[in-house]
């Protein structure tokens, strides 16, 4: 009788917790969140993607019931951002926002890095940025094909074009050193901790190129004459650069299509009422007409959302494509 009693009592009690366990996470669902909620954004204010952040923020805290406030924290390729998210506490305060940049490539290329892709879950994708190649406006090229033939020119005088990005092991660092052997042209790859940074030096001639996602602004730049855009990274033109050569219409880089994605992201660990709470929320905001036009007009494709296990399943694609590339040009941590 007392081993019965024992087993009996055994199984109450693990009854009550699992009872309790569905009562809290039930309860948690309910009530989270019950303050404001920092979006981590990992390059500094005034980017590409600060501009997302903030285009988004307002209505995502609505659909939350709380205010969504912008935290801009560049460096390392955004991977200090992506591991201040990682030190806190996994309970939904800290959302991030992030690309192939950070939460892939960042840990393949910079030995201090430590954190792992696995290490964040995806919530939702955003969308893709379409890319191009931008050069300073001196640089005597106009097109892909006259670029690759310049570059060839200065490299045999031994000055080889120098190529802009937002980080050691970013996709944009990645992309420049892909052209650099595809062609068999060295070119010096300068790395910049974000883009607002790239674009100052570009326009005082500082640095000759950068390969980018780009935003509207950046295409007002190039209409005042501040620096120039010289291919598309796509099959056609762009809709924002209708007069800019894609690749295929060249013969030096036919072929060369890259886009990139972003999306939200939260600690693996986050429970998953709280990351049901998110997914609902962004798939409403992300639907939202005002946002999608502005996403539109930086030049983003939105995509349509996504299941969290599609989530998933695109993050885990990524993750594979991406350390592909890397491992195709030798990318070794430094």
């Amino acid at each position: 009788m007392t081993q019965l009693r024992q087993i009996a009592l055994g199984l109450s009690a693990l009854v009550a917790s699992i009872t309790v366990s569905v009562f809290t996470s039930s309860a948690f669902a309910q009530t989270f969140p019950t303050k404001p909620v920092t979006l981590m954004v990992p390059y500094p204010a005034g980017g590409g993607s600060d501009v997302l952040a903030r285009s988004v923020n307002v209505t995502l805290g609505k659909e939350l019931g709380q205010a969504v406030v912008i935290e801009n924290l560049g460096g390392a390729s955004g991977s200090i951002g992506a591991q201040k998210v990682l030190n806190a506490p996994a309970d939904g305060y800290y959302l991030y926002q992030g690309s192939p940049n950070e939460l892939i490539l960042a840990g393949l290329a910079n030995s201090a890095v430590k954190f792992k892709s696995e290490d964040f879950r995806a919530v939702q994708m955003i969308g893709n940025s379409p890319m191009a190649i931008i050069v300073r406006q001196e640089l005597p090229v106009s097109n892909a094909d006259e670029l690759i033939a310049y570059a060839a020119k200065v490299a045999k005088e031994g000055k080889p074009l120098t190529y802009a990005s937002v980080g050691i092991g970013t996709l944009y660092h990645l992309l420049g050193e892909q052209i650099s052997k595809q062609t068999g042209i060295p070119m010096t790859h300068v790395p910049y901790k974000g883009i607002a940074d790239v674009v100052r030096d570009l326009i005082g001639n500082q640095v000759d190129m950068m390969i980018t996602p780009y935003a509207t602004s950046q295409v007002t730049m190039a209409k005042q004459g501040r620096f120039k855009f010289i291919a598309a990274l796509s099959p056609n033109r762009q809709k924002n650069l209708p007069d800019v050569q894609s690749v295929d219409e060249s013969k030096a880089l036919k072929g060369f299509h890259h886009t990139i994605w972003n999306g939200y992201f939260v600690k693996k660990d986050t429970p998953e009422v709280i990351v049901q709470t998110f997914h609902k929320a962004i798939i409403n905001t992300l639907t939202d007409s005002a946002i999608k036009t502005s996403f539109e007009a930086q030049g983003g494709i939105m995509g349509k959302p996504l299941t969290l296990e599609q989530t998933s399943k695109v993050y885990a694609d990524g993750i594979a494509q991406f350390r592909a590339i890397a491992k195709s040009i030798n990318l070794q941590p430094q």
